[in-house]
């Protein structure tokens, strides 16, 4: 599947819900769901400055494919991560950087979240997309 079917695919679940709160809820679920992050990783190297809460990001490039194992010390930025996961994890440089958050303004979550969480997410998707930048290069 690629990163544009995996963002129509989240569209289609988040249309299940009739509002927001129960969107909130299934994003916190989708956080608590996240594989274990090694204590190891939590350092300087991997934490995204800008975010309201704590968040890391921990990236390996195998060839042109990227994995990323993330998490953050709040449950709602947990569930935001698994979203950004969903759709970046496990591609290559290349699709990562031709696969613009489309899916972050269809949901609504730019209207939907307090400027500091919109701003923590902007410097998740920043980071996803330098890391991309220097593996292609």
């Amino acid at each position: 599947m690629s990163a544009k079917e995996a963002q129509q695919i989240l569209l289609e679940e988040f249309d299940f819900f009739d509002n927001w709160m129960d969107r909130y809820q299934y994003i916190i679920d989708l956080g608590k769901a996240l594989p274990e992050y090694p204590e190891e990783w939590k350092s300087a190297d991997y934490k995204i400055e800008g975010c309201q809460s704590q968040v890391w990001i921990h990236p390996e490039a195998h060839g042109e494919i990227i994995s990323f194992a993330a998490i953050s010390d709040a449950a709602i930025v947990s569930g935001l991560i698994a979203l950004l996961m969903r759709i970046y994890n496990g591609r290559t440089a290349a699709e990562i950087l031709a696969t613009p958050p489309d899916f972050l303004k269809a949901l609504g979550l730019d209207k939907h979240l307090s400027p500091t969480r919109s701003n923590g997410l902007h410097a998740m998707l920043e980071r996803i997309f330098a890391i991309a930048n220097a593996v292609k290069a």
